[in-house]
């Protein structure tokens, strides 16, 4: 998942293998609140088919759901997760409308709960879009969903350094990728220390 030698870097891929490889792991450490509510001895369902009947039905043509997954919950019930990974576009004025809207549309494909949440990888500090909603005529209407910001993580290098859980590796590649965008002599000297600490952490080439 290390894209960090490419000059022109695929974000989009390496997340979405990630997450496909490591959603256990991705919830942990970046939605624990979300994690502890998930029964982990029955495996997650990747929903890609249910995802592309979501994304088909857009009005924006815009596809800003990348991963739909089926967990089952600790209390018994089952619920849909959403996730969509924001990695490189910069602020966008509709993007909680939106995230209301895919939300929407993977309820009503099975009645089923849905859990949306938000990775987002730009630059805008504090551009944190978290709920959609509005009130009129008495008729109201709200969605909050949880986010993550990963420029926060840059002042919490330690901590990823630290981590034993793999999606801390993915966050630091994301951020030294952003970072040695036009430098590709660092972007060669950052992959190898992360690959490093990769063996430390006791990762196998595969």
């Amino acid at each position: 998942y290390l894209y960090m030698s490419e000059l022109n870097a695929d974000y989009d891929n390496p997340w979405k293998e990630a997450l496909n490889d490591y959603f256990e792991p991705f919830l942990k450490f970046c939605f624990p609140k979300v994690h502890e509510l998930i029964d982990w001895r029955r495996k997650p369902l990747s929903l890609d088919k249910e995802l592309q009947q979501i994304a088909l039905n857009s009005d924006s043509g815009k596809r800003i759901a990348d991963k739909l997954f089926q967990v089952w919950l600790k209390n018994g019930s089952n619920a849909w997760i959403l996730v969509h990974i924001e990695v490189q576009s910069q602020k966008e004025a509709d993007f909680a409308q939106r995230m209301y809207q895919y939300h929407y549309r993977a309820f009503d494909l099975h009645c089923t709960q849905v859990i949306s949440l938000a990775v987002l990888g730009d630059e805008t500090k504090t551009w944190r879009p978290n709920n959609f909603g509005y009130n009129l005529g008495g008729c109201s209407l709200s969605l909050e969903f949880p986010i993550i910001k990963l420029i926060d993580y840059e002042s919490r290098w330690q901590e990823l350094e630290a981590s034993n859980n793999p999606f801390a590796v993915v966050i630091m590649a994301h951020l030294k990728t952003k970072a040695t965008t036009g430098k590709p002599n660092q972007r060669e000297e950052w992959k190898w220390q992360i690959i490093r600490g990769l063996y430390e952490r006791g990762y196998e080439k595969s």
